[in-house]
């Protein structure tokens, strides 16, 4: 299967050339217009030697443009490498040099970094792309590889996954379709971005396969920005982290999201208070999810087929589960462990890294690294990373479990809890706090960090406790807004 040919034929047998596909600023593109514009934009690829086998480094901010060249790459059969536009020059450098790129689409601000290699801006693939005639599209194997999307490197080096054409449309099908029913009537919009797992399937693999469309913003996701688009295209599925819900409770109107009938949460732990306040604040259900990028998309996911508050779902169609102990044994339901699954999208594996691949992938089975217990229902609850725990005082505890009481303190915004070394060297155990707008100022941040250590005794068992909180203007989180856990262990960022 050919991806790009596979969905231009479903665009046509589905009738859906005329609904829009993508809005981006004041432009939007058809189903009908996308695919043969793609189909152009390959030609423009291949008069620069992409072909079979070829990679194809792709750093543009949410767009048209970056769907064209991800389509166009497809075509081709050659594989497309995500890469998020704001990284480091010297991580940019070290994407071209690990996937071994042949061309790069970025546009000119990055020229400097990719000197030396043929590159197009996105604007000029599209202006070529006009007067360009269509690339033929070779028949592919489900299992070819179609792109590489880099871990985001949150413990330390990023590791190319590789996914293949058949994956998307099992994003679409399995949590898309059968249990959050995104359909041809929704418009989604995802604020994490294209270059991300989470954002590749909610503003790509669900618009193109169901026939619906999606908001794409080049631009960071503010909240009154999201709010204005939100309102302007009559969003019904709004995708995002817990932290980007936060905000826009902080600060938009809720009368800019009427017509949001669902949300979905991932990335980072839930609490329940966020998660209630964001239901209100909507009026529409807040459905959490665990996805990762070595699965592609969701692993397990809430929706409107099946929603268990506290939990982040049953596992996707297609993936099954099991919690295990330290030494792989599978453990009975209620009782803490480390998930595993199994299941039609995930990885073949890591690029050049065989003994990664050895330690992560087993007999057909994923090793997250996330701790989970599953519930009779076959429910998971999330508790947090296995790399997330800390060791405070010779004792092993979940930071997740301390951040959820604080979180519930009406003056924090964000929490994170880690063990910080002191100036002897002792590890202990310190809170940082980013507060709501206009509830601490420099003054009275002692008497909070007072009220916090006193909710954490009431809460808590004592060696939880953390000895310090800290208020502090943001935490440390990637692009995709996960938590930055061993900079935060540093104590400065």
């Amino acid at each position: 299967m050919n991806l790009a040919a596979f969905l231009a034929d479903a665009a046509t047998e589905g009738g859906w050339q005329d609904r829009p596909a993508f809005h981006e600023g004041e432009r939007t593109i058809t189903h009908g217009a996308l695919h043969p514009l793609a189909a152009r934009a390959a030609g423009v690829l291949a008069g620069h030697g992409v072909g079979v086998g070829s990679r194809v480094l792709i750093a543009l901010p949410d767009s048209i443009a970056w769907v064209v060249a991800f389509l166009a790459t497809a075509r081709l059969g050659a594989t497309a490498v995500l890469a998020n536009p704001h990284l480091t020059a010297e991580r940019h450098r070290f994407l071209i040099d690990d996937s071994a790129a042949h061309l790069v689409i970025a546009d000119d601000e990055l020229a400097e970094r990719f000197a030396g290699l043929p590159r197009l801006t996105g604007r000029r693939l599209l202006d070529l792309a006009a007067g360009q005639a269509p690339a033929p599209a070779p028949e592919l194997a489900d299992g070819h590889e179609l792109y590489l999307q880099y871990t985001s490197g949150t413990t330390g080096r990023p590791k190319g996954v590789v996914h293949r054409h058949g994956d998307l449309p099992r994003y679409w099908s399995g949590a898309g379709a059968q249990v959050l029913g995104f359909g041809p009537q929704d418009v989604g919009f995802s604020v994490s971005k294209l270059y991300f797992a989470y954002g590749l399937g909610n503003s790509l693999a669900f618009p193109l396969c169901s026939g619906g469309s999606a908001v794409l913003e080049p631009g960071l996701p503010r909240p009154a920005r999201i709010a204005e688009l939100a309102a302007r295209h009559r969003v019904s599925y709004l995708f995002a982290v817990p932290s980007a819900f936060a905000n826009l409770l902080a600060e938009t109107d809720p009368a800019a999201f009427a017509g949001v009938r669902a949300a979905v949460s991932a990335g980072e732990r839930l609490t329940a208070d966020l998660a209630a306040r964001v239901a209100d604040f909507l009026g529409a259900p807040l459905y959490d999810q665990l996805g990762s990028t070595e699965a592609g998309h969701a692993i397990a996911t809430n929706g409107a087929a099946f929603h268990a508050p506290g939990t982040v779902g049953r596992p996707a169609p297609g993936f099954e589960a099991q919690i295990r102990d330290r030494e792989g044994r599978v453990l009975p339901d209620g009782t803490e462990g480390e998930l595993w699954v199994r299941g039609t999208t995930v990885t073949t594996g890591y690029l050049g890294l065989p003994e990664e691949n050895a330690r992560t992938l087993v007999d057909g089975w994923l090793a997250t690294k996330d701790r989970a217990l599953r519930n009779p229902d076959g429910s998971l609850v999330h508790l947090g990373r296995v790399d997330d725990l800390e060791m405070v005082g010779g004792i092993t505890l979940a930071p997740a479990e301390i951040e959820q009481v604080l979180a519930r303190h009406p003056a924090v915004r964000d929490v994170a809890v880690a063990g910080v070394s002191n100036e002897r060297g002792a590890t202990k155990l310190r809170a940082f706090v980013v507060p709501e707008p206009g509830t601490v100022h420099a003054l009275d941040a002692a008497a909070l960090e007072r009220e916090l250590i006193a909710l954490a005794r009431t809460e808590l068992e004592p060696y939880k406790v953390p000895r310090q909180v800290a208020v502090v203007e943001r935490l440390p989180r990637t692009a995709s807004g996960k938590l930055q856990r061993f900079l935060v262990r540093q104590g400065r960022w």
